[in-house]
């Protein structure tokens, strides 16, 4: 899709985060977004210069120089937005920044809104919807998962997959829009079976896109994990050894955590968001009361619960039954023996006995703490995603493909029932708006609007 923008201003903004640095970069795209910067610019001609080439010299605000700046120039269609664009690499000062902003509306920039420049290159066809939130996702990204998701989408891999299906469902709806045509002869242009098999094969392409989103969501938010379990099971412990700093409050008296308190380790390239709970266990102290009913809250929420038992200290028949809970909350959890240097052999080899699966540690000498991550990263199915198979990440474009089954069900249905043609191509006409909504070939102001308000202003 190409819509050339009508746009004759030039937008300029930040490019580099707020603040105190070594160098800020302020970009400016639109028609005449050399000219100005040329006006304002000492050194070389910028109006001589071919594309991509980077000149030194001085921005001055009539006699006076504002700083020493590197201008580089991407002459359109050669540029992000595929308009002519223009960063000025200057000194990182914020009165520096702030001058050579000011100076350059008044010639007659426009300050940049949230997002605009991707949207002109969304606008301009440099790439479609999905493509343009991924370059958001990119930005964001804190781990080596999310960065490669967004990646593979930014180059287009789930697009292509969306473009493929529409191409495939186009053809036959072109088909039914002509039977309509010739309604009075009582033609059959696309075969209802041949549209059959070919609905049934998108829906199991959708069907494993719509899936993928509990891992895409993963990947792109982190893992949620609660450690929980008794007072003093070493929980706070845990958390400080996992986190390799003392985040957590640690004492001998039980039922110290009130609250949860929450950080962010990179285990494998994937962010874990671990969540230290109250401990679980009946209590009279009202403020106690209300972490345990937290942490029964954040444990329903969580997608993995790492659940201590305290070895030291430990009732089997308890522990069991706990286990039993624990089942029934339908949450994937690990079992971890907690207080290793505290117990003898024995029991452990019991305990390995009963639950193969439970894992052993010592969180207070950190004994078996890599251990622990290497089971934590196991039980988060990543195995699609490095086969590089196409992963949704968007709720928005999770929705819109719940939406598109929807559709293709209803065809399904329709052929099955014998509806006439008109109510066919209806129901084929939704699903292709519900793939074009995802890649931005169906939009509305509105649903672009709130897309890329949520970017950063300099992108």
């Amino acid at each position: 899709m190409t819509m050339l923008l009508q746009n004759e201003d030039t937008i300029i903004a930040l490019a580099t985060p707020q603040g105190i640095g070594a160098i800020g970069v302020i970009r400016l795209s639109g028609k005449e977004a050399i000219s100005l910067c040329n006006e304002v610019f000492y050194g070389k001609d910028l109006l001589k210069q071919p594309s991509h080439t980077i000149h030194f010299g001085t921005i001055r605000d009539e006699d006076k120089v504002l700083d020493e700046v590197l201008v580089s120039l991407f002459i359109a269609p050669s540029s992000f937005t595929k308009e002519n664009v223009v960063e000025i690499s200057c000194h990182g000062s914020n009165y520096v920044i702030r001058q050579i902003i000011q100076l350059l509306i008044r010639k007659g920039a426009r300050p940049a809104k949230p997002g605009e420049f991707t949207k002109r290159a969304f606008m301009n066809g440099q790439f479609d919807l999905a493509q343009a939130e991924a370059v958001a996702d990119l930005i964001n990204a804190d781990s080596e998962a999310s960065h490669q998701a967004a990646l593979n989408q930014m180059r287009g891999g789930f697009s292509e997959e969306i473009k493929r299906l529409r191409e495939e469902l186009v053809h036959f709806a072109s088909m039914i829009e002509l039977e309509l045509d010739f309604g009075e002869e009582d033609v059959e242009f696309a075969s209802r079976e041949d549209l059959k098999e070919l609905v049934n094969k998108l829906l199991i392409v959708i069907n494993g896109l719509i899936k993928s989103f509990d891992l895409g969501n993963v990947i792109k938010n982190g893992v949620p994990t609660v450690i929980a379990g008794k007072p003093n099971a070493g929980k706070s412990t845990l958390l400080n050894a996992l986190l390799n700093e003392e985040k957590a409050i640690v004492s001998d008296i039980a039922g110290t955590t009130r609250d949860f308190i929450e950080d962010e380790v990179i285990i494998g390239g994937v962010a874990f968001r671990f969540i230290d709970t109250a401990g679980l266990r009946e209590t009279t102290d009202t403020i106690e009361a209300i972490g345990v009913e937290r942490t029964q809250a954040k444990m329903k929420q969580a997608s993995l619960i790492i659940y201590l038992f305290d070895l030291s200290e430990l009732d089997v028949v308890e522990m069991n039954q706990e286990i039993n809970r624990l089942e029934n909350t339908g949450v994937p959890f690990l079992k971890l023996g907690n207080k290793l240097d505290k117990v003898d052999e024995s029991l452990v080899e019991e305990l390995q006995k009963q639950h193969p699966d439970m894992l052993f540690l010592s969180a207070k000498e950190n004994e078996q703490v890599e251990k622990l991550k290497e089971r934590i990263l196991e039980l988060v199915n990543l195995d699609k995603f490095k086969r590089g198979d196409t992963v949704v990440t968007n709720i928005r474009h999770y929705d819109s493909l719940l939406q598109t089954r929807n559709s293709l069900m209803d065809v399904i249905n329709g052929i099955d029932n014998q509806v006439t043609n008109d109510f066919v191509a209806m129901d084929i006409r939704q699903a292709l708006h519900y793939l074009g909504e995802i890649t931005g070939e169906i939009t509305t102001d509105d649903l672009l609007a709130n897309i890329f308000s949520k970017f950063c202003i300099g992108k």
